[in-house]
């Protein structure tokens, strides 16, 4: 469990990253606002793929189980 939610923070890190530096608008002159909004998407990012992965992985083991 420990080893699946550190890669899904990793694939988050990662996805935050690319989206800022793809991002076209002007940035902040502001280094507290720029890392805020950095780690308010970075757990955004967290929590909507966990959510969505764990309730997936759920539902596929219940899956499993009524097919047994």
């Amino acid at each position: 469990m420990k080893m699946k939610l550190t890669n899904l923070l990793i694939f988050s890190l990662i996805l935050t990253t690319i989206g800022f530096l793809m991002d076209g608008d002007t940035k902040e002159p502001s280094m507290v606002l720029r890392f805020t909004e950095y780690f308010a998407m970075t757990a955004l990012i967290f929590t909507a793929t966990s959510i969505l992965y764990f309730s997936a992985s759920f539902t596929m083991k219940k899956f499993q189980k009524i097919r047994s």
